[in-house]
């Protein structure tokens, strides 16, 4: 049996690994894809403390590394239950299932789509969610993104260096980013903004070819949504306290309403979702469970 089992391997997950082992406990830590979160997307990391301007994966592998020499043990697998028992939990995923007698749920979030009837075919066909990860198929051909947040910056920014021409299209008349990425992006003469606007159908044969706006028609070979995060993994135990968006609520500990069950990161009800706060947020759930544990 497992003292405590986390489920997710973004900043969260990792921070909470690194403070439960130095806490001596035995420690599993469960991640579907690679470790690292959506952190390992974002080439340009310019505000975590002490660390001069770098790219979240070198983050992300630093934090796994740190992780597995204090001796946490990772699966790369999907949790896809926790059962509550008489000692504890047991975690179910698509392959096993493990013991514990904490989970720290640190799953993050997966990107919000536009929800058009054609988005789904053409997604890998000129649609993407991550311009890091796509961005270099579309050099020097015109692209769009669409989005108001600071990821949608970052992710226009990024592919001014690649694209022929960027549409940043945002359908409010203001920006939720943070004004120095705004200033950037009107300052740069490859990125077009499009404000009031509206994407109302997408059109193509075998991939992406136009945009289809409440304005005008655009000629685009890839689009790039960056329009927010949905929580992920938060039906995997019953009667988990969520707010109006399916967060998890928990305090600042990150306790939530089960006893023995902590949530960490992004997947939490908060205001601010960046690296800095994730790593804060898993130390806080480890040391909640630790106290736990210790009790």
């Amino acid at each position: 049996m497992y003292d405590i089992i986390i489920i997710g391997g973004g900043p969260a997950g990792l921070t909470s690994a690194i403070y439960a082992r130095r806490a001596n406990k035995k420690t599993l830590l469960l991640e579907s894809t690679v470790c690292g979160g959506q952190m390992i997307n974002t080439n340009n990391v310019e505000n975590y403390p002490a660390v001069p301007a770098t790219d979240g994966l070198s983050i992300a592998k630093a934090m796994e590394a740190q992780a597995k020499e204090l001796g946490t043990e990772i699966e790369f697998d999907e949790a896809i239950n926790i059962e509550k028992t008489d000692n504890g939990f047991i975690v179910k995923t698509q392959t096993d299932s493990f013991e514990t007698k904490a989970v720290i749920i640190a799953t993050g979030t997966k990107p919000r789509k536009l929800g058009l009837a054609a988005e789904s075919k053409f997604e890998g066909r000129g649609i993407s969610y991550c311009a890091t990860c796509d961005g270099a198929i579309y050099k020097g051909k015109p692209v769009a993104v669409y989005g108001g947040g600071n990821s949608a910056f970052y992710e226009a920014e990024y592919l001014s260096g690649l694209a022929e021409k960027v549409y940043l299209i945002h359908h409010h008349p203001e920006f939720k980013a943070d004004e120095v990425l705004v200033e950037r992006a009107k300052n740069n003469p490859k990125i077009e903004i499009l404000t009031n606007t509206e994407i109302t159908d997408l059109v193509g044969d075998k991939k992406l070819e136009n945009i289809i706006t409440s304005e005008k028609e655009i000629a685009v070979d890839a689009l790039f949504v960056a329009i927010g995060r949905i929580p992920c993994g938060v039906k995997l135990i019953t009667d988990l306290n969520l707010d109006s968006d399916s967060y998890i609520i928990s305090d600042e500990n990150g306790k939530t309403n089960i006893p023995g069950i902590f949530a960490a990161g992004d997947v939490r009800e908060k205001k601010l979702r960046q690296i800095v706060t994730a790593t804060a947020d898993g130390a806080a759930a480890a040391s909640s469970a630790i106290e736990f544990l210790n009790n």
